[in-house]
């Protein structure tokens, strides 16, 4: 683990939203500094992988914008550190307005975007709707690598008529129940906890007769999955992210180690 040489005078309560191995990272190393952390997740599974990092409690998931803002006033704490996925989910929006409504400062750490290669067989697209247009396109086959959140634009667009949707979500059973209610059949439904290798991709791939994959920038060098579909010769749909908003953007741990002694220096 990056090992991050930084002191703090004084001692503060952090929330870190969990979502990514790197938010577990962050919740070591807040820990291994003195700090007492916090950690949430929206699923079970995700609380419990937070907890293992050096959390000293888990708190439950919040509902919405207003019970966040609650826990944060009866927990007293100071600062929020978003290291959900790339993709910002509902988790983050619920923190952004929380910390604005509470005046508690919002760190939101992010990978930089991926960096693509040249190639025909790459779609990078602006938005959901663009990927659900050139994915039907592409193929009839679509295999959906982007997470539970927005299936339904795909479910319920008139370019996915007549397609096949196989969708990659993780196995919990409030997910798959949501994939059922969209009417998802459960040889359509992929219930795996990742990270994926390329061959494992590659097989998983092949196994569906996939003809197109749909994924978002993760932000690593080369996803996988993407490595995965390229060895297949399979068109690969890219949605790429939006510019972050706000000011307090962290691309690595320094990053945000410096942005918590900035907040600390001004209320210490």
């Amino acid at each position: 683990m990056l090992r991050v040489e930084v002191s703090f005078p004084v001692r503060m309560m952090i929330l870190v939203l969990y979502g990514t191995a790197e938010a577990r990272d962050l919740i070591s190393l807040l820990s291994a500094s003195g700090y007492p952390v916090l950690a949430t997740a929206l699923t079970a599974y995700g609380g419990t992988i937070a907890g293992m990092g050096g959390a000293v409690e888990v708190l439950p998931a919040p509902e919405s914008a207003a019970d966040l803002a609650g826990q944060i006033k009866r927990r007293g704490i100071n600062l929020v550190v978003d290291a959900t996925h790339p993709f910002p989910g509902p988790l983050s929006e619920m923190a952004r307005q929380a910390c604005q409504e509470m005046r508690v400062p919002f760190i939101r750490y992010q990978r930089e975007e991926t960096i693509l290669p040249e190639d025909p067989l790459i779609h990078p697209v602006d938005s959901w709707d663009e990927a659900i247009q050139v994915a039907a396109r592409l193929g009839n086959n679509i295999f959906l690598t982007t997470g539970s959140n927005n299936l339904e634009l795909f479910v319920r667009s008139p370019h996915m008529k007549g397609k096949r949707l196989i969708v990659r979500v993780l196995p919990d059973y409030r997910i798959i129940k949501k994939c059922q209610d969209m009417g998802f059949l459960p040889r359509d439904i992929v219930a795996l906890q990742g990270p994926f290798s390329t061959r494992f991709n590659r097989a998983i791939f092949q196994a569906y007769k996939a003809d197109v994959i749909v994924t978002r920038d993760s932000g690593r060098t080369i996803d996988t999955k993407i490595k995965a579909a390229l060895a297949l010769k399979l068109p690969v749909v890219v949605i790429k992210r939006s510019p972050p908003a706000g000011n307090n953007i962290a691309c690595t741990y320094q990053q945000v180690f410096n942005l918590v002694k900035q907040y600390l220096g001004e209320r210490g």
